[in-house]
């Protein structure tokens, strides 16, 4: 039988919980996914925006994709299967959309990953993202930007496959003869987007 009270077991080291949570946020910043997510809330319907250690690589509409399953699925797909839903990576995003929704923003300072693109796509991006808030540009301007100004399909094309709508505006880019195009998302948020740049078709 043993004495509970001769107990030679030696007590274990008081535990420093301030140590513990820094130890722990250092652990969740090596492990972070290659791709982090969250679901926005905004003006024209819920967002599924996307992050890398690069920068932003999707913002998609949740509705128009079916609903968030086939937007990440795609995004482990192209890009990793490390895709983990993490609020706070999203918040420099989130932060800037409401400003842009608020109106106490024309221009986004955010860091893009362009790594979905072709190198002709992501110049036609890369373009579209210089056109002011508040004007428009044509598919053949995009072209001509994007260096090859007889493109203006190829950029329609790349403009359809862009994966950054709001912060790659365009919703900004329309026909040669003034009219409204497509828009991934649907035209009726291509129009709202204009009308919160004061600009009315």
């Amino acid at each position: 039988m043993t004495d509970s009270t001769n107990d030679s077991t030696p007590a274990l080291p008081a535990v420093d919980a301030a140590a513990l949570d820094a130890a722990t946020r250092r652990f969740l910043d090596a492990a972070r996914p290659d791709v982090a997510y969250a679901v926005l809330d905004s003006p024209v319907g819920e967002l599924v925006a996307a992050v890398t250690p690069t920068g932003l690589v999707r913002l998609a509409y949740e509705d128009f994709h079916g609903g968030v399953d086939p937007i990440l699925e795609d995004l482990s797909r192209r890009l990793s299967p490390r895709v983990l839903e993490d609020p706070r990576r999203l918040d420099a995003v989130r932060r800037e959309l409401d400003e842009y929704f608020n109106n106490t923003r024309t221009d986004f300072d955010l860091p893009i990953d362009w790594s979905l693109y072709s190198d002709f796509g992501r110049r036609v991006l890369q373009a579209t993202a210089a056109i002011p808030f508040g004007h428009t540009a044509s598919y053949g301007d995009v072209a001509a930007r994007a260096g090859n100004p007889k493109a203006s399909r190829a950029a329609g094309r790349a403009l359809g496959a862009n994966a950054i709508p709001i912060v790659v505006p365009c919703h900004r880019v329309i026909g040669t003869s003034g009219k409204l195009t497509g828009y991934t998302g649907g035209m009726h948020r291509k129009e709202a987007l204009l009308r919160l740049e004061g600009i009315a078709f």
